[in-house]
């Protein structure tokens, strides 16, 4: 599979995470198929921001880190961004990130 495609993909699970929940590079790449490609799906997040109807800031690393928030212009937008859903966000940390956990492979 080409990269692109790859990152098309990504894109396509990202746009499904509902609202108010968060979902991690590795439960996206599981859900593709490809369980060891969890940095991929970071590097297709990384490259989603020319797009915005895609709500990079719903994906966190494994353990609810904010890790692709320098990628965000602005130093804390992807923490307003969960925020202004209704999420709380401390020292870059998800709070209670398992209650909003969504995994694509259990939802779609």
């Amino acid at each position: 599979m080409k990269k692109m495609d790859f990152f098309l993909k990504v894109y396509d699970v990202v746009k499904k995470v509902p609202y108010g929940r968060v979902t991690t590079y590795g439960a996206i790449a599981n859900y593709l198929g490809s369980r060891k490609s969890a940095r991929t799906v970071g590097w297709a997040m990384n490259s989603s921001h020319q797009n915005s109807d895609i709500p990079a800031h719903r994906v966190l690393n494994r353990n609810g880190v904010l890790t692709g928030k320098h990628h965000f212009s602005g130093t804390n937008l992807m923490k307003q961004l969960l925020e202004n859903e209704g999420l709380r966000v401390v020292d870059d940390k998800l709070v209670n990130f398992n209650k909003y956990f969504w995994d694509p492979s259990t939802e779609l």
